[in-house]
């Protein structure tokens, strides 16, 4: 229907297409050029990290963090279960095996305890997530890394501008991922980055997310005509000039797009506060959330799906929140993750983006507070 309130929506207009347009003119719209360095640096300085490489989305970072990290066959890495499958396919992308770990149910990131005790001989690394905008526990999951001698990723997917105490996402552990999807919170569409504090780690992913050779962009400054060696294989990862140049715009929205998804979730929250059928999502102490997205917990007796079907009748999108990684059949089942487990088949998002009207968000709290008690099984 033509009213449809969306689940998610970009936050883009002119400014993204003068962008677009001074990129055309400079004669550079592959990858890895001129832009792109100028939106790596940008970023660097919002993430409060040292490095950034911007990739053609966050699984490459992903995949491209965990390579250079060192994982490979033979090794375990620790991952947080609830998480869209990526996560576990950059792993297994390494040769390395997922060990999907259990979450904390209030915030659905990974629970620190059952990390720690998931650690065995051939555990060389933990990726963390970051869900729904809310950074982990990355204060504690740092010393846990420290003691055990085990790299930190944290895939920062849905969290750019998010903080905990006091430090941006990004900034954690060994390297942070990002995504530019279309419903992420800044977009290109499609994009990512990799950030990290590491020199070394930086110089790696750089080479190899371009082939394994020296950028286009560096030869090009050379008076001689230099002839690029493969010594190692790499990979075609590079953000397009193009798409960086919409990022740049859209980290200058960036503080706005925040502040405007907060008055939703807010409102949501004021709303749905007393609501008995459903549990509101929380965000930790100490954290800055950016509402990627608005994520309830629906009461046992609600059946999610006949509520699904009256919200889209009347307009309204809505979705699951994301994965139990354990239980898809890539991973084998090889796995417990009860939380996971209990939120995959509880959690409903609503829609959750920084264009949302006052009249829409009445409209969805009005359409979702009829619907529960009709939707109960």
């Amino acid at each position: 229907m033509s009213d449809t309130v969306a689940l998610g929506q970009p936050t883009v207009g002119q400014e993204e297409l003068d962008a677009i347009a001074d990129v055309f003119k400079s004669g550079w719209i592959a990858g890895n050029g001129p832009t792109s360095r100028r939106f790596e640096a940008a970023f660097s300085a919002a993430t409060a990290s040292e490095h950034t490489l911007a990739t053609s989305n966050c699984t490459t970072a992903l995949q491209l963090a965990f390579h250079c990290l060192g994982a490979g066959a033979g090794d375990e890495v620790l991952v947080a279960d609830y998480t869209f499958p990526a996560t576990g396919h950059a792993v297994m992308h390494t040769g390395a095996t997922p060990v999907f770990v259990d979450v904390l149910p209030d915030t659905a990131c990974i629970d620190p305890q059952a990390l720690e005790a998931a650690i065995t001989d051939r555990t060389v690394g933990i990726a963390a997530v970051d869900y729904a905008g809310q950074t982990a526990d990355f204060d504690l999951l740092e010393r846990i890394a420290s003691k055990h001698g085990l790299w930190l990723g944290e895939d920062a997917a849905p969290a750019a501008g998010a903080m905990h105490n006091g430090r941006p996402a990004g900034s954690f552990g060994d390297a942070g991922c990002f995504s530019f999807h279309g419903r992420k919170g800044i977009t290109s569409g499609e994009g990512g980055a990799l950030t990290t504090s590491h020199a070394d780690l930086d110089a790696k992913a750089r080479k190899l997310h371009a082939f394994g050779i020296e950028s286009a962009l560096s030869r090009a400054a050379s008076n001689d005509l230099p002839i690029p060696q493969f010594d190692e294989l790499g990979f075609n990862y590079k953000l397009s000039d193009i798409a960086a140049a919409i990022m740049l715009v859209q980290l200058e929205r960036m503080p706005t797009l925040i502040a405007n998804r907060t008055r939703v979730a807010e409102r949501y929250s004021d709303e749905l506060a007393d609501n008995d059928l459903v549990t509101l999502p929380v965000t930790r102490q100490g954290n800055v959330h950016v509402w990627q997205a608005y994520t309830l917990t629906l009461d046992p007796t609600v059946h999610r799906g006949e509520l699904a079907r009256m919200l889209r009748e009347q307009g309204i999108q809505c979705n699951i929140g994301t994965y139990a990684s354990h239980l898809q059949p890539l991973y084998g089942f090889a796995q417990q993750c009860p939380v996971s487990a209990d939120l995959f088949e509880r959690h409903f998002t609503i829609p959750m983006h920084a264009n949302l009207r006052d009249d829409e968000i009445e409209r969805v709290l009005n359409v979702l507070k009829t619907s529960l008690p009709k939707a109960r099984a």
